[in-house]
Formats: C-alpha cells, sequence, structure tokens
C-alpha cells in the first residue's frame, strides 16, 4: 500500500497532538514530520511530505498555505478562523490551473457536518432561526468556524427558497445581547470550563420549536474526519470547503 506522507504544523497543540496519534494509528498514512512554533516549515519538504495538517492560528496558517502551495504541497486547514477572505485568498494563489489542493475544514466531527446540513435543511421551514456555539474559554476567536459557516449555509439555504427576513423588533441592545450578525443570522458564543465543542441551532414557527445540537466531549471525536481529509485532499486540486463532498454528502 502506498503511504501519505504527512506534516502536522502546530504540532505540540491540543488539536495537534490528538492528531499525530490518529494519523500514526491509520492504515496507509506516515507522519514525518512534527512542526511547532520556531520550527523551519523546510522541514516539511525536507522529510517528504505530501500533505501538510494545519492546526496552528489564525494569524500564521494563510502564510503556511501560501507556503505549501508555492512548494506543491497538497494542505487540511483545521485552524478557526479561517475565512471567506482567506479562502479567497488561496484560490488567488493557487491560480487557474491548481496542482495542490487545499481543503479547509471548519469542523472535522462528523456529527457536526450532519448538523449543519440538517439546520440548512430545516431553516427555510421556519421563521426564526439562531446559533449559540459554546466553546472552553482557551479559544482565541469568536464566534467558532463551525458556527460561521452553519449561519452561511442557513443564510444561502433560506435565500434559495425565498425566505422573509428574519424578525427581531429589537430596536436597544448596547451591549450586544442579541449576539453577531453572520449573513444576517444572529450568532451568540458562550465560553465556559468544561466544554470541548457544541453547537445549537435553534428554529421557531407559530407555535412550535425545533433545536438541533451537537456535542464534542473529547477530541477523539474529530479524528475520524481529519484522516478522511488528509485521505481526500490530494485528489481535491483547487479549494474545498468543509467535508460534505469527502464524505459523499
Amino acid at each position: 500500500m502506498a503511504m501519505t506522507r504527512v506534516a502536522v504544523l502546530g504540532a505540540k497543540g491540543r488539536m495537534g497532538t490528538e492528531s499525530i496519534r490518529a494519523l500514526s494509528a491509520a492504515d496507509g498514512i506516515e507522519v514525518v514530520a512534527e512542526i511547532d512554533l520556531d520550527d523551519s516549515l523546510d522541514l516539511i519538504t525536507s522529510s517528504g511530505a505530501e500533505v501538510a495538517l494545519d492546526f496552528t492560528s489564525p494569524a500564521a496558517a494563510l502564510d503556511n498555505v501560501r507556503w505549501c502551495i508555492q512548494h506543491g504541497i497538497h494542505v487540511v486547514v483545521g485552524t478557526s478562523g479561517f475565512d471567506d477572505a482567506k479562502v479567497d485568498e488561496v484560490r488567488a494563489a493557487l491560480g487557474d490551473k491548481p496542482a495542490s489542493g487545499v481543503l479547509v475544514v471548519p469542523n472535522f466531527s462528523i456529527g457536526a457536518v450532519l448538523m449543519m446540513r440538517f439546520a440548512a435543511t430545516a431553516a427555510p421551514f421556519f421563521e426564526s432561526v439562531e446559533v449559540i456555539e459554546m466553546h472552553h474559554p482557551d479559544k482565541i476567536d469568536a464566534p467558532s468556524g463551525t458556527a460561521t459557516r452553519t449561519a452561511e449555509l442557513i443564510a444561502a439555504a433560506r435565500s434559495d427558497a425565498g425566505s422573509a427576513a428574519l424578525p427581531d423588533a429589537t430596536t436597544t441592545d448596547p451591549e450586544g445581547a442579541r449576539g453577531a450578525k453572520v449573513a444576517g443570522v444572529p450568532v451568540h458564543s458562550v465560553r465556559a470550563r468544561g466544554f470541548v465543542a457544541s453547537q445549537e441551532v435553534l428554529l421557531g414557527g407559530a407555535g412550535e420549536t425545533l433545536s438541533i445540537r451537537h456535542d464534542s466531549n473529547a477530541r477523539e471525536s474529530f479524528m475520524p474526519g481529519v484522516v478522511a481529509a488528509v485521505r481526500a485532499v490530494a485528489s481535491r486540486p483547487g479549494v474545498t470547503v468543509g467535508l460534505d463532498s469527502v464524505l459523499g454528502l
């Protein structure tokens, strides 16, 4: 069996450490470089890696992706905060005939991917929809990448269906109690000890509500998606956002 050789960036972080353990145990995958702060990206090429898995920081991830594109390395981006503007920059860097694949994954949990899909399917059927995301207090960005992606999918589904604007009579909110608006959808971020990654989508219509919730209680829940992404990225030149196509959704 041909081995997929992987370099993990952010190797000493929580997700990097867990990913190295999972990738090392997966058939057909070999972790050939573990890169962290102050390590040179040249270790990616000198180790013979074909794929880089990035779990670094929002400030570093885009430059890391650019470097990988320049050196013909496929990239899986798991770093949160990799927004649409960064994705557009990656597309520009890849050019019209991309040789590398860049897979940007807001959430590697299979359950979270399904939760986003279910929320987008349900959203046009309800008058109201809001997103609440709950993470540990060590997370540096808000809202989460998953919440942002969920809101964008909800907004797109409602737009395609010709849904009316969300009702909200609020005129006074000096402290931002109504949350952030992402693609017009209210998103609320909770940061509390005890959470890993949770999200609830609340949908409401006349006389009824629907709640769609997903909880990741341990980082092990992300590992099947990490392995699937690493295996798939080389066969997808250009930019792909999310695991939907990898999972056949």
